[in-house]
């Protein structure tokens, strides 16, 4: 991708503590856009639980045209305990997810230095791989409903959406993502329990992956590929799974890597027929919203990855640097990492990395 002077990023802070750690990614963004010669005209957006509660919607209408415009959306986190889950998510994560064709969800699990995993003996180069989730259709689908509200009749139906569309291209985008790395492919699937998309999923994974014959492919139904996760991560490259198996192995994965604290995501459109979203995978975390102690690793790690996707790798790559060096230093971790630090802290020693003039 041609890299431009400057980029117009949507920052969409959400609720809890994507309003504490959003701020600390748009700082190191700003800092590290000045060192590579490029800036970031961020474009600030309300929306959240908070603008439900006292508009009735998570976002106005033409909220996503308005998004359409922008080359990357920045956001915090979605959900409060006073609005249920499935009004927020359904009323702002997904759409932008689905209007904008976001299919591959990419969230990358290592094990980075100067952290510990909670796994005895394993090392960063034990765990390092990504998972890559199927993003706008699966098991999270809006076809279904409720009939015989209230009564001993009440009967619900939920119906899981497979398309060969969906299906090989995310395991095409998770093929590809294998060949640049170390050439292994792993496969969710459950077929022997779910009769019909799973043995679908399987067939399509098979039929992909003929198409790239000097990779390694493994599959595994999704309960035993958990255990894996922990018995042997040191398995793992690149992990493909359905929207349900993906979100379940990409929250694992940070456990084991540490903390789901410093977890990133990007949700990506590969062929930029609309913007790309960025996002911490760790929510919006109420327990501890407000305190000041939220980490903010994640938010920078997803910048980083919002920066690689616009081109600025050298960036993305000095964010990282930083990112790592700042881990190291106990007195800069914050506390679910085994630290002190608050997120304030964690910001000034990230800034004062990027003031190094090489990383």
């Amino acid at each position: 991708m041609t890299e431009k002077n400057s980029y117009d990023i949507a920052i969409i802070p959400g609720d809890g503590i994507g309003t504490e750690v959003l701020p600390v990614g748009r700082s190191v963004v700003d800092k590290v856009a000045a060192k590579h010669g490029f800036s970031v005209d961020w474009h600030d957006y309300d929306w959240s639980c908070q603008r439900y509660e006292t508009a009735g919607a998570m976002m106005p209408d033409g909220g996503l045209e308005e998004l359409r415009s922008k080359d990357a959306i920045y956001l915090g986190a979605v959900g409060w305990p006073s609005v249920p889950d499935h009004v927020s998510l359904w009323g702002l994560l997904i759409p932008i997810r689905r209007a904008f064709d976001q299919y591959a969800n990419v969230r990358p699990v290592r094990l980075l230095q100067g952290i510990s995993s909670p796994l005895a003996g394993r090392g960063p180069e034990d765990i390092d791989f990504v998972v890559v989730r199927e993003n706008v259709e699966g098991e999270y689908s809006e076809i279904g409903g409720r009939i015989f509200t209230g009564t001993d009749r009440e009967t619900v139906v939920q119906e899981a959406v497979f398309t060969r569309v969906g299906c090989d291209r995310i395991i095409r985008y998770a093929c590809e993502l294998a060949a640049a790395r170390r050439g292994h492919v792993t496969s969710a699937t459950k077929s022997n329990g779910i009769i019909h998309s799973m043995p679908f999923w399987d067939e399509r994974f098979r039929a992909v992956t003929e198409e790239y014959p000097h990779l390694e492919t493994a599959q595994f139904h999704i309960d035993i590929l958990t255990a894996h996760f922990v018995l042997h991560p040191d398995w793992f490259d690149v992990v493909v799974g359905s929207n349900l198996f993906g979100d379940i192995l990409s929250d694992l994965g940070p456990a084991v890597a540490g903390s789901i604290g410093i977890a990133p995501s990007a949700n990506i459109n590969p062929d930029r027929t609309a913007p790309s979203m960025f996002e911490p995978v760790h929510g919006s975390a109420p327990d501890i919203a407000g305190q000041g102690v939220a980490n903010p690793i994640a938010a920078v790690w997803s910048a980083s990855m919002m920066l690689g996707h616009l081109g600025e790798a050298a960036a993305a790559a000095d964010l990282i640097t930083a990112i790592e060096t700042t881990l190291k230093n106990p007195e800069t971790r914050t506390g679910d990492l085994g630290g002190s630090a608050d997120t304030r802290a964690v910001e000034t020693a990230l800034l004062r990395t990027l003031d190094k003039p090489t990383l």
